[in-house]
């Protein structure tokens, strides 16, 4: 990343040190970058900070005991030597450079310059507002934790270290933004986490060259992935500390980015998105069923509208017993006008949904249930089978756990609907077709999206398809090319000497 030309070493007189930060930092300008003024033992000393990131009861205390030196020890002669034991929060490190400095200060942490000196101590009192960690409303569990991952980059790393207690645990921190030098944090077992697969993360975040990331991690994914206009997401997001620890443990690598409560997993498959926390707060049995009954859900949200408008355009290809289905009359607009007018309104829904405050969602799915729906279908505009098929195929959507995914398998719905309102039943053949090549030549940081299917791992689809009692799962991933395969101590039979 490029820098620009104010990088300098610290001088060591501190008249130069403030000027300096009067025009690179705005002091006096700038109402929340501040900076104090001592004198210490005949030695000026100069704190600066950015209100509203710091501690302001800590910096108080620290300030209270640097002042109370020159009462306490009036006759020593370093004033540098005293300060740097004075300093006794947990985190200090020393700086020789200006353009240092400022990051840091601007990162929340304050800067201590002494007369005389050309390095300054860095000392982390960091307190960025933000809420406390709670449940998130899109992974809610019966039963397991509540606690969520939140905008405070430091707080996530916490809650990741909480559940992995492992001290080959790393998270490499970087900054990202020529402006904005937002805090991004690469987790990883070293022991676990394939070389190749760290060092690609690394590489891709160190890359970007930008003025910020106001989006957070969903700029950085971009940069990641260079997803371009492919619909489907390539990255895992999850707000649930304890969903990243179990990706860790098998291999994968986390990305936190500042400022954002969802975090990034790398790499991830179709069908990574398909998994729940609640699958594994649940007995094997329980969970293998909820499991098999959202893969149905998903896949009724892609197949089932264009096969029930295949069977009505071609009812040949109905059996006797299902001859039902199907329109009993023709109405008074097609078929097909029917469905994508139907599948415009949800999404209608939907957007109006996540804009409409929480008191007023009730009255609006009020009105669009019973008032338009109702009407549509009384004035001939909409097929009441119509409406059903496009509810259950909506219902199918907000049944998959990921959202990113959910929209991106209409792109395929809309798609076989076309193909197969065009040229029938050779269409929908052909859609369905040109869909799973297109899926397989998908690739998320060299991984293929549609593993285990494509290259086929029988043991893995198992253990994707079936939720399996953990004591029997013993074997990470094969497609993340972890160091270590046992996720579970191998045990040694030790022999008993008589």
């Amino acid at each position: 990343m490029s820098k620009t030309n104010r990088q300098s070493d610290i001088s060591k007189n501190n008249r130069h040190v403030k000027k300096y930060m009067t025009v690179h930092m705005g002091i006096d300008t700038s109402y929340d970058v501040g900076v104090r003024d001592f004198s210490i033992l005949k030695t000026n000393v100069q704190i600066y900070y950015v209100n509203g990131l710091v501690d302001d009861l800590t910096v108080g205390e620290l300030t209270k005991v640097l002042v109370t030196i020159n009462d306490n020890e009036p006759d020593t002669n370093s004033a540098y030597k005293v300060i740097k034991n004075r300093l006794n929060n947990l985190q200090v490190e020393t700086i020789q450079s200006m353009d240092e400095a400022v990051d840091q200060i601007l990162s929340g942490l304050i800067v201590v310059f002494i007369d005389g000196h050309d390095d300054a101590f860095v000392v982390d009192l960091r307190s960025y507002p933000g809420r406390q960690p709670e449940e998130p409303d899109t992974e809610r569990v019966i039963r397991g934790a509540r606690d969520g991952y939140t905008e405070n980059i430091v707080l996530n790393t916490a809650l990741t270290r909480r559940r992995v207690r492992d001290e080959r645990l790393r998270n490499e921190m970087m900054k990202v933004g020529e402006r904005s030098k937002t805090d991004v944090c690469i987790s990883y077992l070293q022991d676990v986490a394939d070389d190749g697969l760290v060092k690609l993360a690394k590489d891709k975040i160190k890359s970007i060259e930008i003025d910020g990331i106001p989006m957070a991690d969903k700029t950085v994914e971009e940069f990641i992935v260079a997803q371009k206009w492919n619909a489907f997401p390539l990255v895992r997001y999850t707000e649930r500390p304890d969903i990243a620890a179990q990706h860790l443990f098998q291999g994968h690598v986390v990305v936190l980015v500042d400022t954002s409560p969802s975090i990034i997993i790398l790499p991830t498959t179709f069908l990574d998105h398909m998994e729940h926390a609640e699958e594994y707060r649940q007995s094997p049995a329980v969970g293998t069923l909820m499991r098999l009954i959202r893969f149905m859900a998903m896949l009724s949200s892609i197949f089932l509208l264009p096969l029930w408008f295949l069977f009505v355009k071609e009812p040949h290809l109905l059996p006797a017993a299902l001859s039902f289905i199907g329109p009993n009359e023709e109405g008074n607009i097609p078929i097909i006008v029917q469905i994508i007018l139907a599948i415009v309104g949800m999404q209608f829904l939907r957007m109006a949904a996540i804009h409409t405050p929480t008191a007023l969602a009730t009255a609006m799915g009020l009105i669009a249930a019973v008032l338009i729906g109702d009407i549509a279908v009384d004035v001939g505009m909409f097929s009441p089978e119509v409406i059903l098929y496009v509810a259950i195929s909506t219902i199918g959507s907000y049944v998959t756990p990921s959202y990113e995914l959910s929209v991106a398998n209409k792109f395929i719905e809309m798609f076989l609907l076309l193909m197969t309102a065009i040229f029938g039943s050779i269409g929908f053949i052909v859609g369905f077709t040109v869909s799973i090549l297109y899926l397989t030549h998908i690739k998320a940081l060299e991984t293929p999206y549609l593993w285990p299917f494509i290259p086929f791992d029988a043991k893995a689809l198992m253990q994707i398809m079936f939720r399996i009692p953990i004591p029997y799962t013993n074997v990470r991933p094969t497609i993340v090319n972890p160091k270590n395969v046992y996720s579970q101590p191998v045990k040694k039979k030790h022999k008993i000497s008589k």
